[in-house]
């Protein structure tokens, strides 16, 4: 008797177990948001958080970085170091060939990543963004409208929101192309509102960033937009340097560390 029973018992377990498992993977939540084009298994992959998720006190982090980079080189030594001792959660995207690839895929990523995060742990996610890396989070959460209940803020750093002048198309790579002024994506980025959602956006931005051009491209309506040099006149912070600065580094902590 005890045999002949445990067929469907074992069934029904599977049968509950393989739909938890597939809840939890982090999906597009409506039906009107894009399925992902890039597996399930790729965007995981890319996807690191290795102190887990024990710091409930602070929403998580996740840092996105910047053309030619990977998440290693961009925040390996700065606030993927600090944060976690600061008493922060925080995840890494690697985003594919280096970000040298359509800022749209890319931007899929950034979806998982946010949609992981968030059912983790329950507490919205606060984005980190240099050069490149808030162009997928924004159009993240302008195609994917479901992440504007699951973001806090989106700090940018250093961002080309409208196209850079140094993006030259020479280099061959499709992110050059879209961060071009008057590119096709920027159009489509920036078009009607570009700050949707309860989203706190904050832009930070140089007047000595060298590959950022002209500075006021970084200015987003909506946006809370600071220039480094209004806060800091006369210092230096070039494009690279964002990630290091010790000023930037506490306007970031402001944003994290207050409501809107």
């Amino acid at each position: 008797m005890k045999r002949a029973l445990r067929r469907p018992i074992g069934l029904a377990l599977a049968v509950a177990l393989a739909v938890t498992v597939g809840n939890l993977l982090p999906r597009a939540s409506a039906a009107t948001e894009p399925a992902y084009d890039v597996p399930d298994s790729t965007l995981a992959a890319a996807l690191s958080c290795p102190g887990g998720f024990t710091h409930p006190e602070h929403e998580p982090v996740l840092l996105v970085h910047g053309t030619f980079a990977t998440a290693q080189e961009n925040w390996g030594g700065n606030y993927a170091l600090v944060l976690p001792q600061l008493g922060y959660d925080v995840c890494t995207v690697t985003l594919p060939y280096r970000s040298l690839g359509d800022i749209q895929v890319a931007a899929e990523y950034v979806v998982y990543a946010v949609k992981y995060m968030y059912g983790a742990t329950g507490q919205k996610v606060n984005i980190l963004g240099h050069s490149q890396g808030p162009l997928e989070p924004r159009w993240a959460i302008k195609w994917w409208p479901s992440l504007q209940s699951e973001v806090d803020h989106l700090v940018m750093m250093a961002a080309p929101n409208h196209g850079t002048l140094s993006a030259d198309a020479s280099f061959g790579c499709a992110s050059c192309y879209q961060m071009r002024p008057g590119s096709n994506f920027l159009n489509a980025l920036n078009a009607g509102d570009e700050t949707p959602g309860s989203v706190s956006y904050v832009s930070l931005y140089s007047s000595t960033d060298e590959l950022v051009e002209p500075a006021s491209t970084a200015v987003l309506d909506g946006a809370d937009n600071i220039l480094m040099q209004d806060v800091c006149p006369g210092r230096v912070v070039e494009h690279v340097q964002f990630a290091v600065d010790a000023a930037v580094f506490a306007l970031v902590m402001d944003a994290f560390t207050h409501p809107g």
